[in-house]
């Protein structure tokens, strides 16, 4: 049962607060607070630790994975264009995926107890906080347990021989995504490319939420119809 006018303590840990909102839940977790340092998730030590990672766990963990798939398809005996192309179908796959996830699972509407608890460790804290650099990227454990229906998703639509290619291939894009997904929220890139990349997705935080779901690129927000406008286009209109 939700209780009337329930206010979150963000003093205390906010896991087991946050499904009391109820339906104000989803106006409260996107009203971004801007700090460095999160807040306490679980009262229990383990708990908490699992929630917090460091941006360099991804590569360290997960490249050592990506280099030894790409190498199962190699020894099975696929040349350097073969593997190319399934790496590269992989990443584009990935980029898919990436977009998705964030539009349909990411970004669900949510107002029960359980409902709202589960969407604030999902990706509602990342709203809530979105410069909490150790909640960042995606926690190894819940990397882990995803692989195994990708893996299994691949092996479904693609040769045994492919499929670790591509596994590693959609696992590279992962890595890229995490990696990029850091360094928009905390480097100053000095050229363009990135630099536009980090205004696209900061404004998806700060302005336009329910718009911008691409963080490696916008292609799929082309796409779909899911682009923002910007500034100078809303005031010709």
């Amino acid at each position: 049962m939700v209780a009337q006018d329930f206010k979150v303590d963000l003093n205390k840990a906010l896991v087991f607060q946050v499904g009391h909102l109820g339906e104000a839940y989803q106006e409260w977790v996107h009203q971004p607070i801007v700090c460095k340092e999160g807040p306490r998730f679980f009262e229990n030590e383990f708990w908490e630790f699992l929630t917090r990672t460091v941006w360099w766990a991804v590569p360290v963990i997960w490249l050592p994975v990506v280099f030894y798939s790409i190498s199962m398809s190699v020894r099975m005996g696929h040349g350097f264009p073969e593997i190319a192309l399934m790496v590269f179908a992989g990443i584009f796959v990935w980029t898919l995926l990436e977009y998705t996830l964030h539009r349909f699972l990411f970004h669900i509407e949510t107002k029960s107890y359980w409902g709202n608890t589960v969407h604030y460790l999902l990706h509602g804290c990342h709203h809530k906080h979105p410069m909490d650099g150790l909640r960042l990227v995606f926690p190894p454990t819940a990397t882990a347990v995803l692989c195994v229906p990708f893996w299994n998703l691949v092996k479904l639509i693609s040769v045994p021989s492919v499929t670790p290619a591509l596994f590693g291939g959609g696992l590279l894009g992962y890595v890229m995504y995490d990696c990029t997904h850091y360094y928009l929220h905390h480097g100053q890139p000095s050229s363009d490319v990135p630099r536009n990349l980090k205004k696209y997705h900061l404004n998806h935080h700060f302005r336009i939420q329910d718009k911008g779901f691409g963080i490696t690129s916008s292609i799929w927000d082309r796409v779909f119809g899911t682009l923002p406008q910007s500034k100078a286009t809303k005031k010709d209109r």
